[in-house]
């Protein structure tokens, strides 16, 4: 009898060394943990021979758990790790937001020695295309020619997925071309690197040169069409594909294409998709998808079209959730999250996502109380440790509503470093309070973050401008002229028919521009009737020594303001419209003070709804008032 239980003891450790390794073919970390646990408790952790450090690796590899991952690799002697021990921990680094620990590992393996695999050259091309590093990602391509390895295929679509992140075309071409035969994912990648780099008419070149076309690359197409306003087009390559492919579409290609109608804010291919899934699907829609709907109806102004797919879903989860609040949030309707979040409780746990939702839905609101009771209840009520996200929404919501003291001390009081997103938000508070010698401070410490963003540079130069000081800013936009840095255009598109329209301020480009200034013309005489007055006052013209009379100048500053993309955007939907018709306007910069009170205007006038997305939020024009109430 004592044969057979000592055969088995000596065999224990190899027992556990196959269940942790099902444990991360699984990604059972919960389990994994247990068996790590128990190791630890019955001294097996330390059998060297056993190799259960190795396997420990794997298990935090792909439970994404770096940090583990790196003590467990540690803990291996050298003489047990093997090249694929090394790969595994790069591959971990590279995947979750440490490329940089990537590229040192890469450079130690190189150091002892170690032999490269095309699993650790796709690793250190993950990363460095993660860095925008060509040149480390160079360097590892000649070790790949070195190391016989350019015939894999693997490795040299990983090489040229890498030149083309860094905006090297020429050099993911050369990879390509290089291949003796490139396989559907090789083209798929250079469809994708031209799509984003050459543009759509040549990306279309190439998906048409491909051999084989898989669901995939018909998507990737089909996606750079929406997210470019060509609608038309993007409806027949999918009756294309369907023929094509002979197949139901996967809740992969579909949530993909839901995530470009978000980011174009047209609704042609969303709606398609939409009417897709319900005739196609068997029992009940997939979740992403629903998510992906309420998503992509939410970011495309119909948020109440959101919420009928979210009442709609038989099973909901805390991402679908989440969504929904996002979306509540980014349209103004705060009660409405407040509403929502206890029906949330009581189905899911919520994450530090949801407190995002809702701090900012109490910040667009002016729910100040509410705001500042979840804030405090984050970690005593929830277990949820703040991060800097909650912060940026804390300072956001005490800055618009005047308390910039209190959002300033809670800037200090941070335990982790303020970003961009925190103190600017802050700047933001001082340019609406006119707070002028703290925002000169913020300005500062925003330089040093990141110089080129001129945004803050603007906001203080209106800033000196509305507080009497000309030459002040003046003088910080000629400093912005000299450094080279130009202020971002603003762009406004609207969505008619298929085709997206888009103007920038002062725009002469578009095909019906004369019928557009002249409906805009039209649109300020009758603004002016009801009481439009053009808020000139932050406009910046400098007449030191351009001997303007006063009149003049203030007649280029509001024809500057009647310029705006948005108000372009709005008298061509007015006059390619029918009467009554909503219109939808997507803008990339914050609606200025002037176009804010215009479009209200302009929406009582002419009685139209009109929803406008900014960078920030939407604002919904309706009978003269904002969804914002003019707290935004």
């Amino acid at each position: 009898m004592r044969w057979p239980t000592h055969r088995f003891c000596a065999s224990l450790p190899h027992y556990y060394r196959s269940l942790l390794r099902a444990c991360a073919h699984r990604t059972s970390l919960e389990e994994g943990e247990k068996l790590h646990a128990t190791l630890i408790k019955n001294g097996l952790a330390a059998s060297p021979g056993a190799f259960l450090h190795n396997a420990l690796l794997h298990l935090y590899a792909a439970c994404g758990l770096a940090l583990s991952a790196r003590r467990a690799f540690d803990q291996i002697p050298f003489t047990h790790r093997d090249t694929v021990d090394w790969t595994t921990l790069m591959g971990c680094y590279a995947r979750n937001g440490l490329p940089e620990e990537a590229l040192v590992l890469f450079r130690q393996m190189r150091g002892e020695g170690v032999r490269l695999d095309q699993v650790s050259l796709v690793s250190l091309f993950v990363a460095c295309a993660r860095l925008g590093d060509f040149r480390a990602g160079a360097q590892g391509h000649l070790c790949m020619i070195k190391s016989g390895l350019h015939f894999t295929v693997t490795a040299s679509n990983a090489a040229m997925d890498m030149y083309a992140k860094c905006g090297r075309m020429d050099d993911a071409r050369r990879v390509f071309d290089e291949m003796s035969e490139p396989s559907v994912v090789s083209w798929t990648v250079i469809l994708t690197a031209t799509l984003k780099l050459e543009g759509t008419q040549k990306g279309r070149r190439v998906f048409d040169e491909m051999p084989e076309k898989n669901e995939v690359a018909w998507t990737v197409m089909i996606s750079n069409y929406v997210e470019n306003g060509f609608s038309r087009e993007a409806l027949a390559l999918l009756s294309s594909m369907l023929s094509c492919l002979c197949l139901e579409l996967n809740h992969i290609t579909l949530c993909s294409l839901l995530s470009s109608c978000s980011l174009s804010g047209d609704l042609t291919v969303g709606r398609w998709v939409h009417v897709y899934v319900l005739k196609t699907m068997k029992k009940e829609m997939h979740l992403m998808v629903g998510t992906a709907l309420v998503d992509m109806y939410a970011k495309c102004g119909r948020i109440d079209a959101a919420c009928r797919v979210f009442e709609g879903m038989s099973r909901r989860n805390v991402v679908v959730w989440n969504a929904m609040l996002g979306g509540l949030a980014m349209h103004g309707r705060g009660r409405a999250v407040l509403n929502l979040f206890p029906r949330m409780v009581a189905e899911v746990k919520p994450d530090d996502v949801t407190f995002v939702s809702i701090l900012s839905a109490c910040s667009h609101s002016g729910l100040v109380d509410q705001g500042c009771r979840y804030f405090h209840d984050l970690g005593p009520v929830y277990g949820i440790m703040p991060k800097v996200e909650h912060y940026a929404c804390m300072v956001d919501l005490l800055g618009r509503a005047g308390r910039l003291e209190e959002a300033e001390i809670l800037v200090k009081k941070m335990p982790i470093l303020p970003n961009e997103v925190v103190l600017g938000s802050l700047l933001a508070s001082c340019s609406l309070h006119g707070k002028l010698q703290l925002g000169e401070r913020l300005l500062q410490e925003l330089v040093q973050i990141n110089p080129l963003n001129t945004e803050y540079h603007v906001l203080l130069s209106n800033m000196y401008a509305l507080a009497g000081r000309r030459d002040k800013a003046d003088s910080l936009r000629q400093h912005l002229k000299n450094m080279g840095i130009m202020k971002v255009p603003g762009m406004s598109s609207i969505h008619l028919n298929g085709q997206v329209h888009q103007f920038s301020a002062g725009d002469k480009s578009h095909s019906q521009i004369k019928e557009v200034y002249t409906m805009l013309d039209e649109m300020i005489r009758r603004l002016r009737l009801a009481g439009y007055v053009p808020s000139t006052s932050s406009q910046i013209f400098s007449t030191s020594e351009s001997g303007i009379d006063d009149a003049d100048v203030q007649e280029e500053k509001e024809q500057a303001l009647f310029n705006h993309s948005e108000k372009l955007a709005i008298s061509f939907g007015l006059m390619s419209t029918k009467p009554g018709m909503p219109l939808y306007i997507f803008k990339n910069l914050r609606i200025c003070q002037d176009c804010h009170s215009a479009v209200k205007l302009i929406s009582s006038v002419y009685g139209r709804e009109i929803v406008i997305r900014d960078r920030y939020r939407f604002h919904c024009f309706n009978q003269g008032s904002c969804s914002c109430s003019d707290y935004w």
